[in-house]
């Protein structure tokens, strides 16, 4: 008798729909601020608002890459949930330790304080439903 192994879990399916749609979400919201931002006073905070539209960017390819559910979408998901994570904490540490670096907050300032934190929680739960979703290997 042939044992097989499971083949993983779609990321698209079960919770990974809600997880991809917490990402659309906070797609929009930091398009929309960091657009309004860098739009309406770009000169006051630069870095900050620049950091804003990264993050914005991030969620969408990680939305994307959730979304895809292959190979590639796996990959390029746990490569945004990765720089995500890595963001988050470097930009909370400085702008808790440097306050002058960030004269305005960001989407990651303070990690993600002004969101409910949920831009620190989410690359983990982004990164633990990659795992839990693997392909066993053979």
């Amino acid at each position: 008798m042939v044992e097989t192994r499971p083949a993983g879990r779609a990321t698209n399916a079960g919770p990974g729909r809600l997880l991809i749609a917490v990402y659309l979400l906070f797609a929009i919201a930091a398009t929309s601020r960091a657009g309004l931002q860098i739009a309406t006073k770009f000169d006051e905070a630069p870095v900050a608002y620049l950091l804003s539209a990264v993050a914005a960017l991030i969620y969408i390819v990680a939305a994307v890459g959730l979304a895809r559910a292959g190979h590639t979408g796996r990959r390029v998901a746990l490569a945004c949930c990765s720089v995500e994570l890595v963001g988050v904490l470097a930009v909370g540490v400085l702008s808790l330790v440097d306050k002058e670096l960030f004269p305005d907050e960001t989407v990651w300032s303070q990690f993600g304080s002004g969101y409910g934190y949920i831009p620190l929680v989410l690359p983990v739960l982004g990164l633990i439903w990659l795992w839990r979703t693997r392909r066993d290997p053979a």
